[in-house]
């Protein structure tokens, strides 16, 4: 494996923003500010050559406008992302400093949206999220489960890097579906006790996410009945108008 360094910047009160530093490349991911990206080069000596974005929302893009200059800004086909000198979607990829990204659409939050897999690395925006996923804002049920089934078929080495600190409110939801998931109670334990000290939940081995989260798990049998379901795509359905009063 190829070595990235990866800096998670937060932002915003549970935002993060991404830094990728390889060889000649600066690359940010999702830069719903400027501030922090700009201090944070100016510490390091790092000039800023791409960046990369999920989706349209101004807590993802919003730093754009300050960071841009004469980068190459990567993004979905997608008029409200005006930012964009280079539009991509399903099954495209692209080169940054002879490591390859490739692209996958995973509508649902917003549609479209797209992730970034690069090595064993995903940056998947607001689509899914430690112990949880995105609202459907625009997207669809159908949408989302097949974007989560996407994203569910990568290695369980997979590491998440997602636009939120949600992860405590999410397990703690995922519980009260689940009371009987011990993997999951394990992991609330220790999301409690990371958060008490102040630690990052994000980012996540997709491993123990695929156990612990159940919107990757709608089409367990028994989740199903335990929402009243009798097929993924409404149990997704189900499951998300009920996180969405939690």
């Amino acid at each position: 494996m190829t070595d990235i360094e990866i800096q998670s910047l937060p932002a915003m009160g549970d935002n993060y923003i991404y830094l990728l530093v390889y060889h000649d490349a600066v690359i940010v991911v999702d830069p719903g500010v400027a501030a922090p990206v700009q201090t944070t080069l100016r510490a390091q000596a790092l000039k800023l050559t791409h960046i990369l974005l999920t989706h349209h929302h101004a807590d993802h893009t919003a730093g754009c406008h300050a960071l841009a200059g004469d980068c190459e800004v990567i993004g979905p086909k997608d008029t409200r992302v005006p930012w964009a000198t280079r539009a991509v979607g399903e099954g495209d990829s692209f080169e940054i400093a002879d490591l390859k990204y490739s692209v996958l659409d995973v509508p649902g939050h917003t549609d479209p949206h797209l992730a970034f897999h690069v090595e064993h690395h995903l940056f998947c925006g607001d689509s899914l999220f430690a112990g949880g996923c995105g609202r459907l804002f625009e997207g669809s049920p159908v949408q989302m489960w097949n974007s989560l089934l996407k994203i569910r078929s990568l290695d369980d080495d997979t590491i998440v890097y997602c636009g939120h600190e949600y992860t405590l409110n999410n397990l703690e939801f995922a519980v009260s579906i689940e009371p009987g998931n011990s993997a999951l109670a394990r992991r609330l334990e220790q999301v409690r006790q990371q958060r008490e000290a102040g630690v990052a939940t994000v980012p996540f081995r997709l491993g123990e996410d695929k156990l612990t989260n159940p919107f990757l798990r709608v089409d367990d049998a028994e989740l199903q009945v335990a929402l009243g379901a009798t097929d993924a795509v409404t149990a997704l359905a189900e499951l998300r108008a009920r996180k969405d009063r939690w």
